[in-house]
């Protein structure tokens, strides 16, 4: 199966850019990179020492519902293209030894039962498998430690 690593969207990405409102309705944060584990969400690369970016809450679903998990994330400050690859692991997901992979269904809620740490030399097997079932619509890729949202995948 081919997977398709999904960044947050572009438009969204401009607007947090813009200092609009996050998901908590607040202006986003903006620091300056020391360089390290500081991974944006829309080009899914880390963010380098000395770059300006945003802290802000994000929820990357379409609408307020239980499962609708909303936490803190980075994104560059200044433009960087989305992420547009297909079947390689985006850089980000190369920082760490392994992930929380966790199937979510048509309706954006969570399929009990798919939720795994998972080693990152497995990420793209471990989602294939899941994407391989009729009742999961996509997974989210989440930090094993915080549970920090990295990136969603989808079927190509």
């Amino acid at each position: 199966m081919t997977l398709r690593y999904t960044p947050m969207p572009s438009d969204l990405a401009d607007h947090y850019r813009r200092r609009g409102p996050d998901a908590y309705d607040q202006a986003p944060e903006r620091h300056i990179s020391d360089g390290d584990g500081m991974p944006c969400r829309h080009c899914l690369a880390n963010i380098e020492a000395g770059d300006p970016y945003l802290i802000l809450a994000y929820r990357p679903f379409p609408a307020l519902q239980p499962y609708a998990e909303t936490g803190p994330i980075f994104l560059h400050a200044e433009e960087c293209p989305a992420y547009d690859s297909r079947g390689d692991l985006p850089p980000i997901l190369m920082t760490s030894k392994d992930y929380l992979l966790r199937g979510y269904g048509p309706d954006d809620r969570i399929v009990y039962g798919t939720g795994a740490v998972t080693p990152v030399e497995e990420v793209k097997t471990r989602a294939s498998d899941l994407l391989g079932r009729p009742d999961i619509a996509y997974v989210h890729v989440r930090s094993a430690r915080n549970n920090c949202y990295q990136c969603r995948i989808e079927r190509a």
